[in-house]
């Protein structure tokens, strides 16, 4: 016998995605903590659980971090072009001080015999000089301890680089938010589908709740026919078995409804040990299979030829309203999704830009193309406005260094011994790129490679998100066809074990065909169970592949 809920699919399915708040009726939001709660019972709707995993899931909280790196990021690129002070101090000991060789001219005065004669004489004499080759020697300059101190200060008065660095750094900004945006999207995907799981998990274990009240009453009127002698102990035998696999089931449908409880907290970043409560109920999540096929473009069995009843699909021949071709439009309604068509009544609901997908794929696209102009900007002139004030001093004793004699000092002879001086400069500074080996034409080439890539993947993002909207489509019609068999073959298999009882308690029925019946109407309620399931996570994909499902839970 096939069983289509089992417990590893549930909890697969749980930790796959999310689901949209139009699906259950909820409660108006209350005000949730900011922190994990340390003690008593949280009810939760479904929209207070996702607003709860978005403001404590950790991930998101790492994600937000990014979110202010970006932020200061931008402030660190401002600062680029505010002015730059830096402000320095340097002290030495010389203690070996750096000679140069310095070469000057050394002259003689010459007195000769003649030049004696013409004084002696009376005369006037001019006597001759004599340049001495003498080689280099060496000097020191300086005094062994030696300071000082200096303020300067630079301003960027041009660059092109940095203002289109601006430019790139809050577009860098953007494209954080967009990434934290994607991580809100599959938090809201998670956590929404761990809660359909766990009130599907809970509502299949209060129906097996009533099965075992029900079977067990079956087992006592079949005991007391036994014993008036009017069964066979063989009846009884199997009704108890019966009991025994259903008391087993059930055991294990709470096992899975604790462990989908479980599922939901980590879902929602809660600490296991926090009590919980889900407020919203398993019978108000059925969707209106009518309206959501029409919002489809889909045929109901009811209506036939497409979305407006008469109205044939794009390229095919008009249909008779009325179950007779109702298969024959299914087939329809599921090559078109398949093969990516949509009706024109729903055509011009796929928007792109829905997704945050396509909109930080374009803010990409943005940061590439800024980084390209950057690199292309790293061949223009840099203008900086620069100045600095500050000043030396040197001693021959260390503690003399800070004796900070300025020009008024004088010494005990009256000689000046200043022994600290001032100086001061502005200027400008211009630098000019003239050739750099190659490298700015080499990583220009790179962002243009970059850029082109980027292009190339809008149309692969494009088709991607084609795609998804005709599976999505295609598995939405069909989780709701198998919703409405399910729902005709659990009607069916209830009213097959009412009458069988019936026929029981009257003599006229075997025991055998009570317990058919029951065993087929646990079937049925078990497929039931999963079909509304399914639908709800079809939705779910449905409303994401259209980049509704954020928009929905935030209203």
């Amino acid at each position: 016998m096939k069983k289509l809920f089992q417990p590893k699919l549930l909890l697969l399915a749980a930790l796959l995605g999310a689901a949209p708040r139009v699906l259950l009726a909820q409660n108006t939001p209350a005000a949730l903590p900011q922190a994990p709660p340390t003690g008593g019972t949280m009810a939760l709707s479904l929209s207070q659980a996702v607003d709860y995993a978005i403001k404590n899931k950790s991930s998101l909280l790492a994600t937000r971090l990014g979110e202010e790196t970006a932020r200061a990021r931008v402030g660190e690129i401002r600062s680029i072009g505010l002015p730059q002070v830096n402000v320095s101090a340097n002290l030495a000991d010389n203690f070996k001080l750096q000679k140069s060789l310095v070469s000057f001219p050394v002259t003689q005065t010459v007195l000769t015999s003649g030049d004696l004669n013409n004084a002696n004489s009376g005369e006037r004499v001019v006597l001759g000089t004599q340049s001495l080759a003498l080689p280099p020697q060496p000097f020191a300059f300086g005094l062994q301890y030696a300071g000082s101190a200096t303020a300067s200060v630079s301003q960027l008065l041009f660059d092109g680089s940095y203002l289109i660095g601006l430019k790139a750094a809050k577009v860098y900004e953007d494209l954080a938010k967009k990434q934290t945006q994607q991580a809100e999207i599959d938090v809201v995907e998670q956590v929404s589908k761990a809660y359909y799981s766990t009130l599907v998990a809970r509502s299949r274990l209060a129906l097996l709740g009533r099965n075992v009240q029900r079977l067990d009453t079956v087992l006592s009127q079949t005991s007391a026919v036994y014993k008036a002698g009017f069964a066979e102990k063989l009846d009884v035998d199997r009704l108890r078995v019966q009991l025994n696999n259903l008391k087993v089931e059930q055991q294990k449908a709470q096992r899975l409804t604790d462990l989908s409880l479980a599922l939901l907290k980590f879902q929602m970043g809660l600490p296991q040990s926090q009590n919980i409560v889900l407020s919203d109920s398993l019978g108000a999540a059925v969707v209106d299979a009518g309206a959501l096929r029409n919002s489809l473009g889909a045929a109901s069995f009811s209506q036939g030829g497409g979305a407006n009843g008469t109205t044939a699909l794009p390229g095919q021949p008009a249909t008779t309203p009325g179950t007779g071709n109702a298969t024959e439009q299914t087939r329809q309604d599921q090559q078109t999704a398949l093969s990516g068509g949509r009706p024109s009544q729903v055509a011009a609901a796929i928007n792109y830009n829905n997704r945050i997908e396509f909109s930080t794929l374009e803010t990409q696209q943005a940061l590439a193309g800024l980084d390209l102009r950057n690199r292309r900007a790293g061949a223009y002139p840099r203008l900086l406005l620069t100045g600095a004030y500050g000043f030396n001093g040197s001693s021959r004793e260390f503690g003399e260094l800070f004796a900070f004699r300025g020009p008024d000092s004088r010494a005990a002879n009256g000689f000046p011994n200043q022994n600290w001086f001032g100086f001061g400069n502005v200027g400008l500074t211009l630098q000019v790129p003239v050739f750099d080996g190659f490298r700015r034409k080499y990583l220009v080439q790179q962002s243009r490679i970059q850029q082109q890539t980027i292009e190339r993947g809008f149309e692969t993002l494009r088709q991607s998100i084609d795609m998804q909207d005709a599976q999505s489509r295609a598995a939405l019609v069909n989780a709701l066809d198998v919703l409405d068999n399910q729902k005709a073959n659990l009607e069916l298999a209830a009213d097959v074990a009412r009458v069988t009882r019936i026929k029981f308690n009257a003599g006229v029925g075997s025991n055998l065909e009570v317990i058919n019946a029951e065993t087929e109407l646990r079937t049925a309620q078990t497929n039931y169970y999963g079909a509304i399931y399914d639908v709800l996570v079809a939705k779910v994909d449905r409303d994401k592949a259209t980049g509704q499902l954020y928009s929905q839970v935030k209203k």
